[in-house]
């Protein structure tokens, strides 16, 4: 398997000449903290042997959301708490995207664009909901910003996960979309397309940030049953935390150039795509979301705030959500190398501020 931040090692100098003009501080931290991952220059902790008494150092993970070996732990965490708020109710995986000609646009101000997509696919859920005549309140929705295609490319959409049902705060109603011979049916596309494409006009422009000079008058959006919704969370889950391409997938790095296979989504087959050194690695580092960007957001009734009344509604409705509740994995315990048992974290942080000298920093090791 080839490692990213070896790919980083061989062609970092170029990449960052060949794009100087085009890299945020952002993309450079994120492209330093993966390089030194898990290696001798990121912060060591040290691990203690109770049998033996061995102890030596081990090196941190950076955490970068973009790194592909960190964060596995918080995304399962984040799956965990996505299915303790599931409803007996049909879901839906609603996709709304930002076209094409917008994507200078979205580059250029990151950190609004990104915001108002979120909100406005929110805003569209939410008056749609509150205009269906079977609804009539209040929706939820776990919402999920994509940055990327199958291909890398910068394709800007944002998923939905939304079950067919609302609550009427004002008469105190859960109501559910009644199922018809073909199954139940959410809301139009189109439409749907229509009102988001006005919403983010209308942020847009009132945040004074000049409009495409050309974009389509009709947007795209899509709106997919997925039966009881965890299937659709375990997907989403999967590719939240984990950067935005498996280690696994890349399959060469020789003559200046890397390969990475990815999966076409109109054939369904596996296709390769290959570029210089410099090319992929901004192929990945133009994903790097600002500093302190949510990208994954809860809405309306499956927000974080709304925890007693989910848990009135499980009791009311008679639903235990346990049951979709994937079975947790636990974080292997590191061994000792003389005597294989357990090895406890003493001290992290550590860094050297001189030949043989080390500098420690105590803290709880559950707090790693």
């Amino acid at each position: 398997m080839i490692r990213l931040a070896a790919i980083i090692a061989e062609f970092g100098a170029d990449f960052v000449a060949q794009f100087r003009h085009r890299l945020s501080f952002d993309q450079l931290q994120a492209l330093s903290a993966i390089e030194h991952c898990r290696s001798p220059a990121s912060p060591m902790m040290q691990v203690h042997c109770s049998d033996c008494a061995h102890h030596h150092l081990v090196p941190h993970s950076c955490g970068h959301r973009l790194c592909p070996h960190c964060q596995h732990h918080e995304s399962q965490q984040w799956l965990e708490r996505q299915m303790q708020r599931l409803v007996p109710a049909d879901y839906f995986l609603l996709t709304l995207t930002l076209p094409a000609e917008w994507r200078g646009l979205a580059a250029a101000h990151a950190d609004v664009v990104f915001d108002f997509l979120m909100r406005c696919a929110w805003e569209t859920v939410h008056r749609f909901s509150q205009n269906d005549r079977q609804l009539q309140g209040t929706p939820g929705a776990i919402a999920v910003l994509h940055t990327h295609s199958r291909r890398l490319d910068f394709h800007l959409h944002v998923h939905l996960v939304v079950p067919a049902a609302a609550v009427d705060e004002a008469k105190q109603r859960w109501r559910r979309k009644r199922r018809g011979k073909n199954g139940t049916y959410l809301f139009n596309e189109k439409a749907m397309a229509k009102v988001f494409r006005a919403k983010m006009l209308a942020a847009i422009e009132a945040a004074g940030i000049p409009l495409p000079a050309r974009y389509p008058r009709e947007w795209v959006a899509h709106c997919q049953s997925v039966g009881s919704g965890e299937k659709a969370l375990i997907c989403l889950g999967r590719y939240l935390y984990r950067g935005v391409i498996r280690e696994e997938d890349i399959l060469a790095c020789e003559n200046g150039r890397v390969s990475f296979r990815y999966r076409n989504a109109e054939t369904g087959k596996s296709e390769k795509r290959s570029l210089t050194g410099a090319e992929f690695l901004w192929l990945i580092l133009q994903h790097v979301l600002p500093k302190g960007f949510r990208r994954a957001r809860n809405f309306g009734f499956l927000h974080a705030n709304c925890k007693r009344l989910i848990a009135l509604l499980h009791l009311l409705l008679k639903f235990d959500p346990s049951r979709f509740t994937p079975p947790r994995k636990q974080r292997p315990p590191m061994r000792c190398p003389c005597c294989g048992a357990v090895m406890a974290i003493v001290r992290t942080r550590i860094r050297s501020t001189s030949p043989g000298v080390i500098a420690t920093t105590p803290v709880v090791a559950a707090a790693i």
